[in-house]
Formats: structure tokens, C-alpha cells, sequence
């Protein structure tokens, strides 16, 4: 893969745009018809609540919970359409299958909704996979989302205030694990520079260079040497094809007289 894969698309800006609207969406059905779609979420170890592996990340409990997810998606998904491209769909749709299952498993009985462990799957997957990849742009995509969302990682483990809050640590554990995995699932992807110069080359021979032959060894300007000068041998002309005649060539430069010249003229 060459580095000219990073290219801004209109998925870039429109599936991160059109994703978040659509929460919007959802959340003004809610408040416009009084709908409740909380026990539409994930209700970990029932039957009921596995359709909650699918729906709970387009619900949330109010407007705060929504802005909340809302800035986060919208950067991290454009930031995974630009440089993952090709893997975005994918890791879209198993982050939030594998996430939500894993909650499902884990988590407390109660009713787990909102985008957050989908959040959790970006900000695990891009960093991770950044830092395996070793490529100097995805490395520093890594540490960016580090310095943005690094603090989010306290919210993973259980405490007195996440135990006793709203706040479902399990989803956010799920969405770190899932994002993790898929780093594995999703082979790595090797880059290579694009080939500018010929010593750039791998097979690269300095001596053939005909710029290099221009230095000594001790890297000083020299003159190259002059090419040998071969003569030779005189071929030899078959006598056959000499002659001691001298041809002689009649030139005639207006045409009028080389139509009378060659006009037939009636005999005697």
C-alpha cells in the first residue's frame, strides 16, 4: 500500500455527518411522539435484550448523554473513513456487533444504551492499530487521539462513581476489547514510499551511476576518464567494384528543356 491511499472522499464527511444526524433523528422521535426506546437497549443475559446489540447505540437518555457522543463520533469516524478506508465499513459494523455482545455478557442488569462503547472501538482501534502499523502518519493519528480522548480510559474499570451513576463502564470495557481485536482481525498494513529517485531503488548499484563515477573514493570532483580510441582496420574494396571511367553527369534545371530532351524527334 502506497501513501497516496489517504485520500479525502466524500464518505469522509458524509457517513460521520449522516451517523450523527441520525441519532438526532432518533432522539427527536423520542421526545416528538414520547416514545421510549430505553428498554430497546442492551438487558445483558436476557433473550429480549439482545436486539439491544443492535439498537443501543442509537439511543440515548437525554440531550446531554447525545452531545456527548455526538463531537467524538464525528471526529474519530472521519478520521477512520480518511486513513482506514477500506476497513471502515467493516469495523463500523462488528465494532458495534462485537461490542454490544460482549456487553450483553458482562454487564449489569439494567438497560445499557447510547454510542459510547462505539466510541470506545475507534479510539482503541485507531490507536492500536496505529502503533502497529509503525507508519509515521498513523502513528501520529494515534497519539492524537491520545491527547484527545486519553482520559476516557478511567472510564473503563469499575468505581464508586461509575457503580453507583448512570454511566455503563461494561460497554466502554467492551468497546476497548472489541476495538482491540479487530486490530488482529484486520491484517497489517504495510506501506511502502513511493520511488522518487533511482537510488531510492533497492537493487541501487552507486558504481553504475554515471553521476557517482564523478567522485574518488575520498568523495572529491574528478574529471572521467577519457575514452580509449580504437581504430580500425581499413576495409578492403574488391576490385571488381572499381573503375578507372569517369562518369559524367549532365544536370538540366528547366524542366521545359528536359521534356524537349526527352521528346521523341520523327526520323529522316
Amino acid at each position: 500500500m502506497e501513501e497516496n491511499q489517504f485520500k479525502f472522499t466524500n464518505a469522509v464527511i458524509g457517513v460521520p455527518l449522516f451517523f450523527v444526524l441520525f441519532l438526532w433523528f432518533i432522539y427527536w422521535l423520542e421526545i416528538r411522539f414520547g416514545y421510549d426506546f430505553d428498554q430497546n437497549g442492551i438487558l445483558p443475559r436476557t433473550f429480549s435484550g439482545l436486539q439491544g446489540v443492535v439498537f443501543s447505540p442509537f439511543i440515548h437518555s437525554n440531550i446531554e448523554h447525545l452531545y456527548n457522543n455526538s463531537i467524538p463520533l464525528l471526529v474519530l469516524l472521519a478520521a477512520l473513513f480518511f486513513f482506514y478506508n477500506k476497513e471502515a465499513i467493516g469495523i463500523l459494523v462488528y465494532g458495534i456487533l462485537l461490542s454490544g455482545t460482549l456487553t450483553w455478557i458482562i454487564g449489569r442488569e439494567n438497560y445499557h444504551i447510547g454510542a459510547s462503547s462505539l466510541i470506545y472501538v475507534l479510539v482503541s482501534f485507531i490507536f492500536f492499530k496505529g502503533l502497529q502499523t509503525q507508519y509515521y502518519r498513523l502513528v501520529a493519528l494515534s497519539l492524537t487521539v491520545i491527547v484527545l480522548y486519553g482520559g476516557m480510559v478511567w472510564y473503563v474499570f469499575p468505581n464508586p462513581e461509575t457503580s453507583s451513576s448512570n454511566i455503563s463502564w461494561e460497554g466502554h470495557l467492551s468497546g476497548l476489547i472489541t476495538g482491540l481485536s479487530l486490530t488482529f482481525f484486520y491484517k497489517k498494513l504495510e506501506f511502502k514510499k513511493i520511488i522518487k529517485y533511482d537510488w531510492e531503488r533497492p537493487d541501487y548499484n552507486p558504481l553504475e551511476d554515471k553521476f557517482m563515477q564523478r567522485f574518488d573514493e575520498n568523495g572529491n570532483f574528478v574529471n572521467p576518464p577519457k575514452p580509449e580510441i580504437i581504430v580500425e582496420d581499413p576495409v578492403e574494396i574488391n576490385p571488381f567494384f572499381l573503375s578507372n571511367s569517369n562518369v559524367v553527369y549532365d544536370f538540366i534545371e528547366n524542366q521545359d528543356a528536359i521534356n524537349e530532351k526527352n521528346e521523341s524527334k520523327p526520323e529522316p
